[in-house]
């Protein structure tokens, strides 16, 4: 009996131990990505960026003309009071009117369009980057990537961060884009 608790001990710890090895050879691996960092730094979010800056300088545009045709018609109906007749004033105050809804109705428009449009953008990059991403955990055998954008890391080994390859491996699914114009 006095044999079996000494023994007993030593075969809990040597149990322990191989449980413990058997863990660390199971152990995770586990890299990070910052989605947001590959959308801006990858050639198809630049472009995806450049193409909703471009959609909303037009909109700034269309709505600057609005306004000017609105201040134009009141500084009309303000220059106007004392010689137009009350018939003309009142189809200026018409047309004046008009306008503004057509403006705010305009903003609006765009306003959702413009959040629609890029919506599909990112959705669509997204997806597309999500396929790069699980073909590289295959591939490298990792077992989990977390978006640093939405996983609450605090702080992490930048080892583990594969963001840059991704974009370089995301890019390479892409055709090159044209030369710039000059």
């Amino acid at each position: 009996m006095n044999r079996f608790k000494t023994i007993a001990p030593l075969v809990f710890g040597l149990l322990m131990v191989l449980a413990a090895a058997s863990f660390a050879q199971q152990a995770s691996k586990i890299v990070v990505i910052n989605s947001q960092r590959a959308f801006e730094i990858s050639a198809e979010g630049k472009r995806a960026l450049t193409q909703m800056q471009d959609r909303d300088t037009k909109i700034r545009a269309d709505i600057q003309k609005m306004d000017d045709a609105i201040r134009a018609l009141e500084n009309k109906l303000t220059t106007g009071r004392l010689t137009m007749t009350a018939e003309a004033l009142r189809a200026i105050q018409s047309d004046l009117e008009k306008k503004m809804t057509d403006r705010k109705r305009y903003e609006e428009d765009a306003a959702r369009d413009s959040q629609q449009f890029a919506a599909k953008l990112i959705e669509r990059i997204r997806e597309e980057m999500v396929t790069v991403i699980e073909a590289f955990r295959k591939e490298q055998g990792y077992d989990l990537v977390l978006d640093l954008g939405t996983s609450g890391v605090v702080t992490l080994n930048p080892a583990i961060e594969i963001t840059e390859e991704i974009v370089r491996r995301y890019d390479a699914t892409k055709p090159a884009a044209p030369p710039a114009k000059k």
